[in-house]
């Protein structure tokens, strides 16, 4: 506990000592540091430049927020009219067997990030769309998950527009573009569960009620 801190926060600094702290000023100190600009200085040039430790607090995300909300808006319409499952089944329509159905999976997933611009949507819409069609190819529904993971989950962060992207960017003060292409794993994952799949390589099976796990 920091009185001094406290003191030079709430702008009794001359003067004061830190006995003669109140409730009044800690929680005045608390709310401004929440909702206003926080800066800490490191003597670090590097660091103070790029505001690392710094925030604009509730106040400054309220932009991030709003695009969070305009995403989630756009998602549900374009699922309520019944335009992601247009989209969806267009994929469906060229599934031939388990690897193109993980394919068509991580694809859409993928493309769930760039239309409907939030995570969830990626996650649940496709979820939902392709579950029947992994039990009619007799496929575990560990392969799905597996599958959204990749394609939405770990992509969601490369998309500057998606909840997710415009969170990041905020929060590290970087661009996505600037981030992309020293994200290895988000970039790799979604090419790696496709090659995996293709290969059937620890591909899990529907038999009789019971899974059992196919490997080369």
């Amino acid at each position: 506990f920091q009185q001094d801190l406290i003191l030079e926060l709430s702008n009794k600094l001359n003067g004061t000592s830190a006995t003669s702290l109140t409730i009044k000023d800690m929680y005045h100190v608390a709310m401004q540091s929440i909702s206003n600009d926080t800066n800490i200085l490191t003597g670090n040039a590097v660091l103070d430049e790029r505001a690392l430790f710094s925030s604009s607090g509730m106040t400054g995300m309220l932009s991030t927020v709003q695009l969070i909300i305009c995403a989630m808006i756009f998602g549900g319409s374009m699922q309520a009219m019944g335009a992601l499952r247009k989209i969806t089944q267009a994929l469906l329509s060229i599934v031939s067997g388990p690897a193109s159905l993980i394919g068509a999976t991580v694809a859409s997933a993928f493309g769930m990030n760039v239309l409907a611009s939030d995570q969830y949507l990626a996650i649940v819409v496709p979820g939902k769309m392709f579950s029947e069609a992994y039990k009619e190819k007799g496929l575990a529904p560990e392969n799905l998950s597996r599958s959204l993971e990749d394609g939405g989950t770990v992509t969601s962060v490369l998309i500057p527009w998606n909840t997710c992207g415009a969170y990041h960017s905020n929060v590290l003060t970087v661009d996505v573009f600037d981030y992309l292409p020293y994200a290895f794993f988000n970039i790799i994952s979604p090419f790696m569960s496709i090659a995996v799949a293709a290969l059937g390589y620890k591909i899990k099976y529907l038999v009789g009620g019971n899974k059992k796990q196919k490997t080369i």
